[in-house]
């Protein structure tokens, strides 16, 4: 299943396979739909909606905009979520501004990454990866 969520509306579209070169509207806000597969920085509420529905796996980077390590992972959790476009959806949650879903989830390091299917948490990582690992890391539970 190819699904990408609008970062408009934040409302989970299925994209037929056929339609990948393409830019597909959203079915609810009829804005374009990034099918890049770049991380999208989502509030408590984002958060909760995306985890909720995804029918894929959600890749979420806990961040902080202070973090120096977070800045080293950015651009391998970038790189990953565009290798892996449709299949997973990659999120970015700000801990300082979603402190709900920071606190829910007892976030005390960061960069901590969680992978979530069918709204559970199915694994968790605090910490820099090197590329080769994380992918592999998301691979093993997505």
């Amino acid at each position: 299943m190819i699904i990408y969520r609008c970062d408009t509306c934040g409302t989970l579209n299925r994209v037929p396979p056929e339609r990948k070169g393409q830019r597909p509207k959203c079915g609810k806000c009829k804005n374009k739909v990034d099918i890049s597969g770049h991380p999208q920085e989502v509030d408590d509420d984002g958060f909760e909606a995306t985890v909720r529905d995804a029918p894929v796996a959600v890749l979420v980077d806990f961040w902080a905009p202070w973090c120096g390590p977070c800045h080293q992972a950015a651009p391998i959790v970038e790189e990953l979520a565009e290798e892996l476009a449709g299949e997973i959806i990659t999120l970015k949650v700000n801990t300082d501004e979603a402190q709900r879903v920071a606190g829910k989830f007892g976030i005390r390091s960061i960069p901590t990454f969680m992978i979530f299917k069918d709204g559970k948490e199915v694994a968790r990582q605090s910490g820099v990866m090197p590329a080769g690992r994380m992918k592999a890391w998301v691979q093993s539970h997505s």
